[in-house]
């Protein structure tokens, strides 16, 4: 059975687990996505993409994008839609650093390293001094968690890793943390984005 059509869990620490909507990411972008596409107006630079829906929405729209993914796997299925992507963690050294005038942090990469603070921190020297950061968060209510998860696919247990949940209203004290605010706040359906500028 194709990836996409199995059912895959990311099982927290704590006891929640949330069905990945893997389907989707192997999908057209839907509208969520094309949402935080229309945000951009400039380079820019998708970590954590995935098999690349929201890199190509933003190529679509005549963008220079960048799709970045720790996984060979994701890379390829992006560079198979026809746009660029890059096997990289987003802690090693990136192209472009302190010029892309947009980074994206989607379907729930706010978690990537179990550490937002560090990640915004780390977002922050990606974009240009008037650049912008749009992360999507868990809706009001979710609070901030950090620990350890894994993914359950069709009863296989994959390897522990750090992780963590970033609700809309603990965005304003995680992204001062990390020396950034928020701009601006959207829906899009029930998901729910934040915007970050540099302080």
């Amino acid at each position: 059975m194709p990836p996409a059509q199995r059912e895959h869990w990311l099982v927290h620490a704590d006891g929640r687990r949330d069905l990945l909507p893997v389907h989707r990411w192997h999908g057209p972008p839907e509208p969520a996505i094309e949402s935080v596409a229309a945000r951009c107006t400039g380079p820019t630079i998708d970590l954590g993409c995935g098999p690349g829906r929201l890199t190509m929405a933003l190529a679509q729209r005549g963008l220079v994008a960048l799709g970045v993914d720790i996984s060979a796997e994701a890379v390829r299925l992006t560079q198979d839609r026809g746009v660029v992507a890059l096997r990289r963690d987003v802690f090693e050294p990136l192209p472009g650093e302190g010029r892309w005038a947009h980074a994206l942090l989607v379907d729930g990469n706010i978690g990537i390293g179990g550490d937002p603070v560090r990640l915004l921190r780390r977002c922050g020297d990606l974009i240009a001094a008037d650049g912008t950061l749009v992360v999507e968060v868990d809706p009001p209510g979710a609070g901030l968690w950090q620990g350890q998860a894994y993914v359950l696919s069709c009863s296989r247990r994959g390897s522990a890793f750090s992780w963590a949940r970033v609700g809309v209203e603990a965005m304003d004290r995680t992204a001062a943390a990390a020396g950034m605010r928020v701009v601006d706040g959207f829906r899009s359906g029930p998901r729910w984005f934040t915007e970050l500028a540099r302080r």
